[in-house]
């Protein structure tokens, strides 16, 4: 059995690699994000991230599908307490921004979406430098307080935003952040190496990356020369394809995957898994056929010749 990870300051353990719940209502319909979740829960994994705006950008959707599936899917198998569910708040197209009375309402209507009265980890999706971080801080202790949420998290926010929560948290003794969700993976290394990954480590806060695979780049299925099919994917992947330090990352990958008889994704996760703060990257997976590769992050371990090898070829 995979043992768990504690997530920074909080009394949450969970499992090295998060379950990203974005594909739910979007591209994986209800009974097969039901199939994932039961083949990532049986493997041991109990540590799902969605947001209440997953997947408001599909036409004919409204934002709140994945919530909804996953609310179905926890209460159909009964296994509230078995999961860490992880939520965000600030994008969905009828609850946007994050003053106090919008974080309040949106987080009642996760719960209901969810069907649970708790949320276990609760993040400002994207940060509204125009709303001050007291009245933030301030609306997300009262949930907290409340009951309604366990722990509060962090993700697209710039250190100075950061470090101001965390000082006003710790003054007037609220609730504090004890996560960070940067975009972070082998080719993506600027946003959050430097001022955020210290302030994380100074500051007790786990990471939890999203795109760990950079939209799909890091698994080795886009090679040089291939075609990528969709709009979002050629945004995603396409754009490390024809990079000097694409090339260079894939031949590392490929090397370092062969030497542990493993897939590409696995060692690409299993980078990030290794970096200072980083408690579980989140990845998704469309159908059960593309878990193991994910799951497998949990048993594999770089050497450190091989995360220096990795780092260097990602510089």
């Amino acid at each position: 059995m995979t043992s768990l990870r504690k997530l920074g300051s909080s009394d949450l353990e969970v499992f090295p690699l998060s379950l990203g719940g974005n594909v739910f209502g979007w591209t994986a319909d209800e009974a097969t994000s039901f199939a994932v979740l039961d083949a990532y829960t049986a493997a041991g994994g109990n540590f799902v991230d969605t947001a209440d705006s997953y997947s408001a950008w599909v036409d004919g959707n409204s934002g709140g599908e994945s919530e909804t599936i996953l609310g179905r899917w926890v209460n159909k198998r009964g296994n509230r307490d078995d999961v860490v569910i992880a939520t965000k708040v600030s994008q969905h197209p009828d609850f946007p921004g994050l003053t106090a009375a919008n974080i309040k309402a949106a987080a009642d209507a996760s719960l209901t979406r969810l069907g649970t009265d708790h949320i276990d980890l609760y993040y400002t999706h994207f940060d509204k430098p125009e709303v001050p971080v007291e009245e933030i801080i301030g609306a997300l202790d009262e949930l907290v307080k409340a009951g309604k949420v366990r722990h509060i998290a962090a993700s697209n926010i710039s250190p100075e935003r950061l470090r101001e929560s965390l000082e006003f948290s710790d003054r007037e003794g609220l609730a504090r952040y004890v996560a960070l969700q940067p975009h972070y993976n082998l080719v993506s290394r600027d946003t959050y190496e430097g001022g955020l990954q210290d302030l994380a480590a100074r500051s007790g806060l786990a990471a939890v990356p999203y795109f760990a695979l950079a939209s799909g780049f890091l698994t080795g299925k886009y090679r040089p020369g291939t075609t990528v099919e969709g709009p979002r994917a050629a945004a995603g992947a396409g754009k490390h394809l024809d990079t000097e330090r694409g090339v260079r990352v894939l031949a590392a990958l490929d090397e370092i995957a062969q030497a542990h008889d493993t897939e590409v994704a696995t060692v690409a996760l299993a980078w990030l898994a290794a970096q200072p703060t980083v408690v579980a990257p989140i990845a998704s997976a469309r159908t059960p056929d593309q878990l193991p590769p994910l799951l497998a992050v949990a048993d594999l371990e770089l050497t450190e010749e091989e995360i220096t090898r990795l780092t260097a070829a990602s510089a």
